[in-house]
């Protein structure tokens, strides 16, 4: 029986931390309701309060999409990096 600690599987790198941000970003937008529960600016005649959070719905769509292709990657990197090391 050893005294190391078992090593897990897991490792942060910056490709995740930036992935938890864009996951994480629309939650704190929307859950940070006094910067948004105002009239003025008002963009075609939509209140401030509506068009930001329909923004926050396009702005979410596309930090999820990049969010996904950085896991895409870094599944890939490290599914290589296992592969070479066993060869």
């Amino acid at each position: 029986m050893s005294n190391e600690p078992e090593v897990s599987g897991t490792v942060v790198t910056p490709a995740r931390v930036v992935i938890a941000v864009c996951l994480v970003a629309p939650f704190v937008a929307m859950l940070w309701v006094g910067s948004y529960t105002k009239t003025d600016p008002a963009f075609i005649g939509i209140p401030f309060f509506y068009w930001y959070q329909m923004a926050w719905v396009l702005i979410s769509t596309a930090l999820t999409m990049i969010a996904y292709k950085l896991w895409q990657r870094d599944q890939r990197a490290r599914s290589s990096q296992k592969g070479g090391a066993s060869q």
